[in-house]
């Protein structure tokens, strides 16, 4: 089960989050996200844990509770769509104006 945290203190890393998921069971991985140029953490993160019931859980025991002054948001993660923003590039953009070269006299 793959499961969203969120609202998570800057403070915490990945050692933390996965101490914090493991008292409800076994975690296969846990990453806290990171600003790419600061490496500071962006306040969410990742936990995978293998059994269904155990994130189940962990989800309902986590979500709402306070951990370092923050209260968590804990659901289960949705798969990551794709980026809708890029609209493609090239082609022919039309063109006009003055002077345009398709303009016949």
């Amino acid at each position: 089960m793959n499961i969203y945290v969120a609202n998570l203190h800057y403070r915490l890393n990945d050692e933390d989050l996965h101490q914090i998921f493991s008292d409800f069971g076994v975690v296969t991985s846990a990453k806290v996200i990171k600003d790419h140029e600061t490496g500071r953490s962006r306040g969410f993160g990742f936990v995978e844990m293998p059994n269904q019931e155990e994130g189940a859980k962990a989800m309902d025991s986590l979500n709402g509770s306070e951990i370092e002054g923050k209260q968590l948001t804990v659901n289960e993660a949705r798969p990551k769509q794709p980026n809708n923003n890029f609209k493609g590039g090239g082609g022919n953009r039309g063109g006009g104006g003055y002077g345009s070269r398709d303009r016949r006299y």
